[in-house]
């Protein structure tokens, strides 16, 4: 009588015999656009739709519609959440100048500093356009704010110095939060661009492509690995 093997089946991933990368792995973001394409076979679904009968075409037609509808809706999110970024990025600035003209009454304060965070003032380019640089531009005057008040322990004690820093601390994470709502929308995006049949299809046919969630700049990368206590 022929014995029965029993086949073993093995995890994907083993836990108790793992690869390990001893040096770690650092996480980035891609900065790329693909663009959404669909291939013959999404032409010749829609084509056997209507070869089937008047109603099963209409009614994927009104499916397309509305799945177009929803990424007109969601492009529009996407621009407000980006522009609320914008707003609390303003209100920073407004701030850090403040912090800046009390610093500058109260020592001899670093007049190319206040000149830099005076500038961001003024037409400056928005987030929502996709440029970055303003952020890193506010981190950077930011950065030296606080420098400049640890080499000068006496101005901690200064009521309105500390209060418009503890404002700054708080924009700061507003701006964190909004960045996740931003990412959050992004993400909602790039799921719904790639959802076939109907939203994929209509996405390839207006030429659109994934979005791309916030970066951190290569400074403020660095800066999160160094020792700060």
């Amino acid at each position: 009588m022929a014995v029965k093997e029993e086949k073993v089946m093995a995890n994907e991933l083993d836990e108790t015999n793992p690869v390990i990368n001893e040096a770690g792995r650092d996480v980035n973001v891609i900065d790329k656009q693909l663009p959404i394409k669909v291939g013959a076979g999404s032409l010749v679904f829609e084509i056997m739709l209507w070869v089937l009968g008047i109603i099963p075409g209409l009614i994927f037609l009104f499916v397309k519609i509305g799945a177009g509808n929803y990424l007109s809706r969601l492009q529009q999110k996407i621009q407000h959440d980006a522009s609320q970024i914008d707003n609390y990025l303003e209100q920073r600035v407004v701030i850090l100048k403040n912090v800046a003209a009390l610093l500058n009454k109260s020592m001899d304060f670093d007049k190319t500093t206040f000149k830099e965070i005076a500038a961001l003032r003024s037409g400056a380019p928005a987030v929502s356009e996709g440029n970055f640089e303003t952020v890193n531009q506010i981190e950077r005057a930011n950065g030296k704010l606080y420098a400049v008040m640890e080499n000068y322990p006496d101005l901690k004690a200064h009521n309105e110095i500390m209060s418009a820093m503890n404002q700054n601390s708080y924009l700061q994470k507003e701006i964190t939060a909004a960045r996740e709502v931003y990412n959050d929308a992004v993400n909602e995006w790039n799921h719904a661009v790639y959802c076939w049949p109907a939203k994929m299809i209509v996405a390839a046919k207006r030429g659109y492509t994934t979005r791309i969630p916030f970066i951190a700049s290569k400074e403020v990368k660095q800066q999160a690995r160094e020792v700060f206590f």
